[in-house]
């Protein structure tokens, strides 16, 4: 395995695993193991196809685009205004979520050195993050790489330590009045095709990009993995106590030292994503909108942030609503630009897919049932 690979992985798991992960626990605990499995597969199957349809859009393709000029330039102006403002918005959203939690995490971390509060930890985290993001997908795909192996090894830790605490008990098995809570949460955990341009970018040669593919179904193969063995584990430590950002439920089980184990880990994990998403917005304004580099830049990063300051912090309502209602927009403009990349792409794509047009029209049928279902639930 080369080295573009491992770092091609590292910033695609990096890219997904973020905030969401911290959610899943808290939504699982609330509507029951069966739900989550359900969703778990379900979902996970469904956003991974979305991922292989991206990444065939772009080997079929010769000029650089994000999600916004890719809709242009394969299904005209009206369907790019409605790829900018789900990339735009949810792209910002999902920024103002790294930004609420990494700021309680860097709380939780720095608890044993100085006291500070959630507004100036956040700043910290923004600012260092922000910074990167200016350095481009180089820098940041070997961060991603070192950021990526810290958090398995943290997380190993973790798991040795929760595992003596863990209580089958306190794993329900099933809630009916919140069987559709985790829709929102597990398919904003489960998003991470803004890192596929810029892997595409990343690998250069013709041989590398033959194996985006199977890059795309090793890397969620071993996040929903992750994913579930984390979500159940800390449901079946903390139980009813389990909190919105997983951490605070442990630590009266855990005691402080593995809970600041898992707030490091926390903050590897929203930063790794923070950099991929940060740079494909500011990429996105720049290839597809063609505004300079500092002005693509500074929505990219100031934009979230200002945000944060006008005091949007419930983090469960706005991942779910992003995971479902944007999440099921820019999933079906990528259907739709797939259908025409396959008749009008100007390349030969190194892998070809062959789905059928039902299994397309199900996927579609999916992303919009969970939406409306997501309107409909109470956070």
């Amino acid at each position: 395995m080369n080295n573009s690979f491992l770092l091609a992985f590292s910033t695609l798991v990096g890219t997904i695993v973020g905030a969401g992960i911290f959610g899943l626990p808290y939504v699982i605990s609330k509507s029951g193991v069966v739900p989550g499995i359900f969703y778990f597969v379900l979902i996970g199957g469904a956003v991974m196809l979305l991922h292989l349809l991206f990444g065939e859009i772009c080997l079929r393709t010769k000029e650089k685009h994000r999600l916004m000029g890719y809709a242009s330039m394969y299904l005209g102006v009206w369907t790019q205004a409605f790829a900018a403002i789900a990339t735009i918005v949810g792209s910002i959203g999902t920024l103002l979520v790294y930004i609420i939690f990494g700021g309680s995490f860097f709380v939780i971390a720095a608890s044993p050195f100085v006291q500070i509060s959630n507004e100036l930890a956040s700043f910290v985290f923004w600012v260092f993050l922000s910074l990167c993001v200016l350095g481009g997908i180089r820098l940041i795909s070997r961060l991603e790489f070192i950021m990526s192996l810290a958090m398995l090894i943290i997380s190993a830790v973790i798991f040795f330590f929760a595992l003596p605490h863990f209580t089958p008990s306190h794993l329900s098995l099933f809630q009916g009045s919140n069987i559709f809570l985790p829709y929102g949460i597990v398919l904003f955990s489960l998003v991470g095709w803004a890192a596929i341009p810029e892997i595409a970018e990343l690998f250069k040669k013709s041989k590398e990009k033959k194996r985006l593919d199977n890059l795309v179904v090793w890397t969620f193969a071993a996040v929903v993995t992750f994913y579930a063995l984390f979500t159940f584990l800390v449901v079946g430590v903390s139980g009813p106590a389990t909190s919105a950002n997983a951490l605070d439920g442990l630590k009266p089980f855990l005691g402080n030292s593995i809970t600041i184990l898992g707030s490091l880990f926390g903050l590897f994990a929203l930063a790794t994503s923070f950099l991929v998403v940060g740079n494909y917005l500011k990429n996105s304004l720049r290839y597809d909108f063609k505004l300079p580099f500092l002005a693509a830049a500074a929505i990219a990063v100031l934009v979230p942030f200002g945000l944060f300051l006008l005091g949007l912090r419930n983090v469960i309502a706005i991942m779910g609503v992003l995971g479902a209602l944007l999440g099921a927009v820019e999933g079906a403009i990528i259907v739709f630009i797939y259908q025409q990349a396959k008749k009008k792409g100007d390349r030969v794509p190194e892998y070809k897919l062959r789905v059928p047009g039902l299994v397309l029209f199900a996927l579609l049928g999916v992303l919009c049932l969970g939406a409306l279902a997501e309107i409909f639930t109470p956070q």
